[in-house]
C-alpha cells in the first residue's frame, strides 16, 4: 500500500517490473591502474566524487579496461543512463546516487538500476534518491543491500509524458536548490573575512578615527608595547611526568587544553578535563579573565577564561593590568597578528613557539578609554555578524529540507499537473508485462532442443562414415 493517494492515472508496482537491477563484478588489482581503454570501470569512490563535483554524473573514469579484459572478467556493461550506488560498506549510509554517462563496468561494491523501455531513467533516478538504503542494509558486521531489497521497492509509476514533466521540473528546481546551497556555503567565509577586517581596523586605529577626531580635549597617543609591559605573561605548568599519569586528574580544578581553546569560540565556558590536588600541586591556577594563547600545535589560538583554571606548558597565560589594557582588546590584537606569529615557528613535525618569541612581538596599544570604545564598537559589529550567522543557519536548514520535500512531492503526483490525455500507467505496465512474457517465452524456446531418436542418430552416423 502507498503511504499517499496517488493520482488515478498512476500505479504502484515493484521496481523490478519497471527496471533491471544488477550488481557489479570483481575488479582484480592486476587490471587496475589503466587510465585509457575501451570501457570505463567505476568504483564506489567515483560515485562520491561525481556527486560532490559533477552533479552526480559519472563521466570520466579513473580506471579503464580493454574489451578482452572485460570478457575475461565476464562483465556485462552497465548501460548509459543507469543509476548506480554503493551496496556494501559504510558508503551505503551516505545515500549517494550517480548516473552513468556512457556504457561502463562497475565493481562488485556497486549496484545499478536501469529503467526498462518506456520508463525514464531520470525518473527512476530521482525515485531512488527518495530511498534511504541504510534502512535496507542488513544488520551485519559489514552493511550490505541485497538485490531483492531493491527489486521489491514499491515504485510509483506515472504515465510516460508525466515522467518527463516531473524529471524536467526536478532538473530545474533542484539545480536552483544546489545553486542556493553553494551561495549559502560561501557566506561563512565572507563573515569570517568581515570579522577579521573589523579587528584589523580596530587594532590599527581606523575603527575609532572619527571618535578621536570628536574628542573635546587631546587624547593620549597610541604606543608600541610588549605583553609583559601591560600585564603578567607566563607559561602554563605541567611539571609531572608522565603527563598522562592518572594521579593528575579527576579532581575539582579545571584543566584547559589546546583543543578547548581552539573550539571555544573565544570564551572558555567549559572544559573536558580536571586536575586533582596532586595535579594542582605541580601546576598553577590562573584567575578568571586570563587570556589563554596556544604556542604549540595550533599557534596563537586565543580564548578568555571565564573561571579559574590550570593549563599545560603548551599554553601561555596573560593576565591584563586593567589600568593599562582591556583583555578583549589584547585578544583581538593577537588574533590579527596570528599569521605573523606562525612564521616564527620552526619547520618541525609539530609547530610551536616559545614564550620569549611571543613577548618580543611589539604591537600598537590604544589609550585605555579608546580601547573601551573599540571593544564597544567591535562587539556591536560582531553581534550584527552573529545575527547574520544565525539567519544563515536557518536558511541552510531550510535548504537542506527542500530537496527531500520536492522529491517527495514529485512522487505523490503533486509537483506537476496531470494531463487527462496521457496514456495511464496501467497501460504502460501492461506493455512492460507483455514484453517481459514475450522475452521469457523466446528464451524458453531457444533453450529447448529437438532430439532425434537414438537409433536414427546412430544409423545416420554409420551411414555417413560408410
Amino acid at each position: 500500500m502507498s503511504a499517499f493517494n496517488l493520482p488515478d492515472s498512476w500505479m504502484e508496482t515493484e521496481l523490478s517490473r519497471v527496471a533491471d537491477v544488477s550488481s557489479g563484478i570483481g575488479f582484480p588489482l592486476q587490471y587496475q591502474g589503466q587510465s585509457k581503454g575501451e570501457i570505463g570501470f567505476f568504483k564506489v569512490g567515483d560515485i562520491s566524487i561525481a556527486v560532490k563535483n559533477n552533479d552526480g554524473i559519472l563521466e570520466s573514469a579513473q580506471h579503464y579496461v580493454s574489451t578482452d579484459v572485460a570478457q575475461i572478467l565476464k562483465g556485462k556493461p552497465i548501460k548509459t543512463g543507469a543509476t548506480v550506488f554503493a551496496k556494501i560498506g559504510e558508503a551505503i549510509h551516505l545515500n549517494r546516487r550517480a548516473i552513468v554517462k556512457t556504457d561502463c563496468l562497475v565493481d562488485n561494491n556497486v549496484m545499478s538500476v536501469k529503467a526498462k523501455l518506456n520508463v525514464m531513467d531520470k525518473y527512476v533516478h530521482y525515485f531512488l534518491r527518495t530511498t534511504d538504503f541504510s534502512e535496507q542494509a542488513r544488520s551485519t558486521t559489514v552493511p550490505s543491500i541485497r538485490k531483492g531489497d531493491v527489486e521489491e521497492l514499491q515504485f510509483p509509476l506515472a504515465p510516460l509524458p508525466e515522467q518527463k514533466r516531473i524529471a524536467d521540473k526536478l532538473d530545474t528546481v533542484l539545480a536552483r536548490v544546489d545553486a542556493c546551497r553553494e551561495r549559502l556555503n560561501r557566506v561563512p567565509l565572507i563573515l569570517k573575512r568581515f570579522k577579521l577586517s573589523v579587528l584589523a581596523a580596530a587594532t590599527s586605529g581606523k575603527l575609532t578615527e572619527d571618535w578621536r577626531n570628536n574628542l573635546t580635549e587631546n587624547s593620549k597617543d597610541w604606543m608600541s608595547v610588549r605583553l609583559s609591559q601591560i600585564g603578567e605573561l607566563g607559561r602554563g605548568k605541567s611539571k609531572h611526568r608522565p603527563r598522562n599519569d592518572p594521579k593528575l586528574f579527576g579532581g575539582d580544578y579545571p584543566f584547559i587544553q589546546t583543543g578547548d581553546i581552539t573550539n571555544s569560540g573565544g570564551l572558555i565556558t567549559e572544559h573536558t578535563q580536571t586536575y586533582s590536588d596532586f595535579g594542582l600541586a605541580q601546576s598553577k591556577l590562573w584567575p578568571a579573565k586570563t587570556l589563554c594563547i596556544t604556542i604549540a600545535a595550533n599557534i596563537a589560538d586565543t580564548a578568555i577564561l571565564l573561571y579559574p583554571a590550570c593549563f599545560p606548558d603548551s599554553i601561555v597565560g596573560f593576565a591584563a593590568d586593567q589600568s593599562k589594557c582591556v583583555t578583549k582588546y589584547i585578544k583581538w590584537t593577537i588574533d590579527v597578528i596570528k599569521t605573523d606569529l606562525e612564521t616564527y615557528a620552526p619547520a618541525t613535525a609539530q609547530k610551536n613557539i616559545n614564550l620569549s618569541i611571543l613577548n618580543e612581538i611589539e604591537f600598537p596599544l590604544a589609550p585605555l578609554d579608546e580601547q573601551q570604545e573599540i571593544v564597544r564598537r567591535v562587539e556591536t559589529l560582531f553581534a550584527f555578524a552573529d545575527r547574520l550567522e544565525a539567519r544563515l543557519t536557518t536558511a541552510r536548514n531550510a535548504t537542506e529540507r527542500l530537496t527531500p520535500a520536492l522529491l517527495a512531492k514529485a512522487f505523490r503526483g503533486e509537483l506537476v499537473p496531470q494531463d487527462p490525455n496521457d496514456e495511464p500507467a496501467s497501460a504502460l505496465l501492461a506493455r512492460l508485462s507483455a514484453s517481459a512474457n514475450d522475452k521469457a517465452g523466446k528464451a524458453k524456446g531457444a533453450g529447448s532442443k529437438t532430439k532425434a531418436p537414438a537409433g536414427k542418430s546412430q544409423v545416420g552416423k554409420v551411414g555417413k562414415n560408410a
